[in-house]
């Protein structure tokens, strides 16, 4: 998206939350990628909790030697990893009811994306307090030159602010 922006000459903003942090007895492993954060679960336990979405199961479809629980919002449509329950479930979730998930199945690591925000807060939580490892895939950097707002009232905001600025002339070809 970066690139063609640049090259139509149409401003770029991500709107994207700031990132999470880690607190006092969190256990995280920050990873560069899904194929890495595979690699990273298995290391670390025999059960995963696996919620980086379907897109990127594929990643995980390899790793034979561990069971996955897949929580996901629609049902995974391409390679899987062959140890796998799926959970088609949509949050919000309460804390309760990630301990009781954790529970239930054992869980022994668990695999997220940094999505930033505060929805997922409480997987995060009941992975700190059961003293689950965490795998966090980081998110890739923001590209070069490209504006970021951290929640859609800066976004609106700088939609302002080009809205007020003068036009400037365009390449016709």
């Amino acid at each position: 998206a970066a690139g063609a922006a640049a090259g139509a000459h149409v401003p770029l903003l991500a709107l994207r939350r700031p990132g999470w942090a880690p607190v006092p007895g969190d256990d995280w492993h920050p990873v560069g990628s899904l194929e890495e954060a595979a690699g990273a679960a298995r290391a670390l336990g025999r059960r995963v909790f696996l919620t980086t979405g379907r897109m990127g199961l594929a990643a995980f479809a390899h790793v034979d030697d561990v069971w996955f629980l897949v929580r996901s919002v629609d049902a995974p449509d391409g390679p899987c990893p062959p140890h796998a329950e799926v959970l088609l479930d949509r949050g919000p979730f309460t804390l309760d009811g990630e301990r009781a998930l954790l529970r239930h199945h054992r869980i022994d690591v668990l695999v997220t994306k940094d999505s930033g925000g505060a929805a997922t807060a409480p997987k995060l939580a009941a992975a700190r307090e059961a003293g689950i490892p965490v795998v966090v895939v980081r998110r890739p950097p923001v590209p070069q030159g490209v504006a970021v707002a951290a929640a859609p009232e800066e976004a609106a905001a700088w939609l302002d602010t080009l809205r007020a600025a003068p036009e400037t002339p365009r390449y016709s070809g």
